[in-house]
C-alpha cells in the first residue's frame, strides 16, 4: 500500500488542484451556488478513490510482489500480475535471469577449467620430486640434505594448493568413515619426520589407541598436518616437544596439538585463521603463507568438526580440533618419539 501511495501521490495532488481551481473558476465568474459546487467536488472526489480502489486491487499482487525482498535468486521469476506493466516486468525478469544463470553457468565452467588445470600441474610436478627424492635419499653429502629440505617445501607447497583448489568442490571431494586415530596420528608424524630432525624438536603421542572418529581420510590428515607443521615450525631450535593427544568432552573427542614455541601476540590471534593473515611472525618466518590455519578452519568447519586455539607469546601454543561420534576404549597409549 505504501508503495502504490507513492507512485500516485503527483497524481492525487493534481486531481485535487483540479478539483478546486474548476470551482473557483465559476465563482469567479459569478456563478455563485455553492450546493451544485460541493456536489461537483464530492462527485470528483468518489471518482478519485473509485479510480484508486481499482488501480490498487487490480495491481495489488503486483505492488506486494515490489515490496517483499527476494529470498531466493529464483523468486523473480514468480508472476507479478496480468495487468500490462506487471507483464513487461515479468518479461524484463525473465531476461536478466536468463542472462545472469548463463553468465553464471559460464563462469562455474570456467573455474572447473581452472580447477582441473590446477589439479593436473599438481599431480605433474609431484612426479619429478618423487624420482629427485628416490635418487637422494640415500646420499649423505649436505648439499644433498639441503636438497631434500628443499623439496620438502615443494611438497608441502603443492600440497597446500591441491587443498586450496579442493574447497570449490568440496561436497565432491569427500567421504565421512571411520578412521583410527592414533594411526592418523603416527602417519601425520611420520611424514614429517624430517622436519622433526631438522628443527631439533621431537614429538609427543599421547592418543589412545582405541579412539576412532568419523571423518575424511584425506582431509583429517592434512589437517593435522598442517598444525603439526606450525608446531615444528614455530619451535624451531628449541629441543622442545610438539605434543598430540587426545581426550573426550561431551561425547566428542579432541585431538590437541601443543608447541612450547614462540607463541603468537595476543593482537594477532583472533585473525590468524583469516586467509593470506601472517601476522607479526609471518615477516619473521618467510616460509608462512597465511593459508595453513584458513584451511584448517574451512576443512573443520565443511566436515562440521570444531577447531579451538589458545596461544600466549614466549610460551607456545595449543590448537584443539573438536571430532564428531568419537568412541574410546581402554587406556591410554604414551609414546615418544626421539628422531
Amino acid at each position: 500500500m505504501k508503495l502504490f501511495l507513492r507512485e500516485h501521490t503527483s497524481l492525487i495532488v493534481i486531481y485535487i488542484i483540479q478539483m478546486l481551481l474548476t470551482p473557483l473558476i465559476y465563482w469567479l465568474g459569478g456563478y455563485h451556488d455553492r450546493s451544485i459546487a460541493l456536489y461537483a467536488l464530492l462527485l470528483s472526489s468518489f471518482l478519485l478513490l473509485g479510480y484508486l480502489c481499482y488501480r490498487y486491487f487490480s495491481h495489488q499482487v503486483f505492488y506486494r510482489r515490489l515490496s517483499r525482498p527476494l529470498d531466493a535468486l529464483d523468486e523473480s521469476l514468480q508472476e507479478t500480475g496480468h495487468t500490462p506493466l506487471a507483464y513487461a516486468l515479468n518479461q524484463l525478469l525473465e531476461t536478466q535471469f536468463q542472462h545472469y544463470e548463463n553468465k553464471i553457468h559460464h563462469y562455474q565452467r570456467k573455474l572447473e577449467s581452472h580447477i582441473t588445470f590446477i589439479n593436473q600441474w599438481v599431480h605433474q610436478m609431484k612426479t619429478p620430486l618423487s624420482v629427485i627424492h628416490l635418487t637422494i635419499q640415500d646420499e649423505d653429502d649436505p648439499l644433498f640434505a639441503s636438497i631434500q629440505e628443499e623439496l620438502d617445501r615443494l611438497q608441502k607447497g603443492l600440497e597446500m594448493v591441491l587443498y586450496t583448489s579442493r574447497l570449490g568442490h568440496f561436497e565432491h571431494d569427500f567421504h565421512v568413515e571411520s578412521i583410527p586415530l592414533f594411526h592418523l596420528v603416527k602417519k601425520v608424524i611420520s611424514e614429517n619426520k624430517r622436519l622433526f630432525i631438522r628443527n631439533q624438536v621431537y614429538p609427543e603421542i599421547l592418543v589412545d589407541e582405541h579412539i576412532e572418529v568419523y571423518s575424511d581420510e584425506k582431509w583429517l590428515p592434512f589437517i593435522l598436518g598442517q598444525l603439526v607443521t606450525n608446531a615444528v615450525r614455530y619451535s624451531a631450535g628449541s629441543h622442545e616437544k610438539v605434543t598430540i593427544s587426545s581426550y573426550l568432552r561431551e561425547n566428542r573427542v579432541v585431538l590437541e596439538v601443543k608447541d612450547r614455541g614462540i607463541g603468537i601476540p595476543k593482537r594477532d590471534i583472533r585473525r590468524v585463521f583469516d586467509p593470506f593473515f601472517t601476522g607479526q611472525h609471518g615477516r619473521e618466518y618467510r616460509e608462512s603463507t597465511g593459508m595453513g590455519l584458513y584451511l584448517v578452519r574451512e576443512g573443520c568447519r565443511r566436515l562440521g568438526h570444531q577447531v579451538e586455539l589458545e596461544s600466549e607469546a614466549g610460551v607456545g601454543t595449543i590448537v584443539r580440533l573438536i571430532l564428531k561420534e568419537g568412541q574410546s576404549k581402554k587406556k591410554t597409549h604414551t609414546e615418544v618419539e626421539n628422531e
